[in-house]
């Protein structure tokens, strides 16, 4: 039987084991030793930022950053519905009300020539979600939250190493947020980081994800933090990835060029696109959306992969049809109709650091079989 390929495998082939070890044989393995500073440091040079704080998570920075930028009751935020549920969720914890947009049907971001008509007196921030390999067109949107006076929360947790025009995402806006989860192009196993260029929003982010301790009377607390903090081993892990995230990119890049040649002649499937006027593809993942002609959707289709031992995932689930959300009375009536397909019609591909081109050639060769059949 061959071996199952897998949706995504890391690539932990640098000073990872080295790092570790010196955690180890210091006895510097909590969230204070000397690896996370230099991670931090490390990271907001590469992102063009002033400040880096890193977290336990990638829901953790977000959860953080709304906090850390007032965003409370009575508030309102404008987020795509087409996203992962942390997005959502840090919202809707801090008593605010996420109002949704929907999907580009070319790029899967937002669309965002919806979200002026979202904007209302209640609109505290912007948040802004890179999907999948292409980012959002963030010049539209900084200009809107300079019009109006809101603030821009900038998602960037699958763009390590994205461009927007030239300039790295993740730079843009009042704060942005990354995952190093480890299907990521730079992966601490968990973890997450936030940057920006407001130090009195670093230090209040510092002081958040360290439970609100004081300087002066460490157990007197003024209000509520969490304990969001990153371990020593985990930044050691980190700082050796991002020795190696320009090769990271160029593989990323390469397993994309190579999928979109092979797949590009089969019918009935869209494919990702490789640039825009304002970014190339990072392809973060490799995913695909299954055109209305294939008589299958995309749970049929990943299904069938998975019969041939090919790992997928779905895309993501609109926030505006998540059952948690309607029991809380949110999005009532509300449809987003290129999200509703993309989620039912999306999936993507096995698309980690350490796939093999013969790997990528089994994949391509089961979807033809798949599609020939239809």
């Amino acid at each position: 039987m061959s071996a199952f390929i897998m949706v995504n495998e890391p690539l932990l082939d640098g000073n990872e084991k080295k790092y570790l070890a010196e955690c180890i044989d210091t006895g510097w393995i909590s969230s204070e030793g000397p690896f996370v500073g230099r991670f931090e440091e490390k990271f907001a040079s590469r992102i063009g930022r002033k400040f880096a704080v890193t977290v336990c998570n990638g829901s953790a920075a977000l959860d953080m950053a709304v906090c850390a930028l007032g965003i409370g009751h009575g508030d309102e935020v404008i987020m795509p519905t087409f996203t992962i549920i942390s997005c959502a969720a840090a919202i809707v914890r801090a008593g605010a009300k996420p109002v949704l947009v929907d999907s580009d049907p070319c790029t899967w971001n937002m669309n965002i020539n919806q979200i002026e008509d979202k904007i209302t007196p209640q609109t505290k921030a912007i948040m802004v979600v890179h999907i999948y390999g292409l980012p959002v067109d963030m010049e539209p949107v900084l200009a809107l939250a300079e019009k109006y006076g809101i603030m821009v929360i900038e998602d960037s947790a699958e763009a390590h190493g994205l461009a927007y025009k030239g300039q790295p995402c993740g730079s843009f806006g009042n704060i942005s947020t990354f995952s190093f989860y480890a299907n990521k192009h730079i992966t601490t196993g968990e973890g997450g980081m936030v940057v920006t260029d407001d130090e009195k929003l670093a230090e209040r982010c510092r002081s958040l994800k360290n439970l609100c301790f004081q300087p002066q009377k460490r157990f007197v607390h003024e209000e509520l933090g969490w304990n969001f903090r990153m371990t020593n081993l985990q930044a050691a892990i980190g700082l050796a990835q991002m020795e190696n995230l320009e090769d990271h990119i160029t593989r990323k890049h390469q397993i994309g060029r190579r999928y979109s040649e092979l797949l590009k002649d089969i019918p009935g499937l869209q494919l990702p696109l490789a640039k825009t006027g304002y970014a190339e593809n990072i392809y973060w993942v490799y995913g695909l959306v299954l055109r209305d002609d294939l008589p299958l959707d995309a749970a049929d289709f990943m299904a069938r992969l998975s019969e041939k031992r090919i790992g997928t995932r779905p895309f993501f689930w609109p926030m505006h049809e998540q059952p948690v959300f309607k029991k809380m009375g949110f999005f009532r009536g509300e449809s987003y109709p290129v999200a509703e397909r993309i989620a039912r019609r999306g999936c993507y591909l096995p698309s980690g650091m350490a796939l093999t081109n013969e790997q990528i050639e089994v994949v391509v060769s089961c979807i033809k079989g798949i599609v020939e059949v239809m």
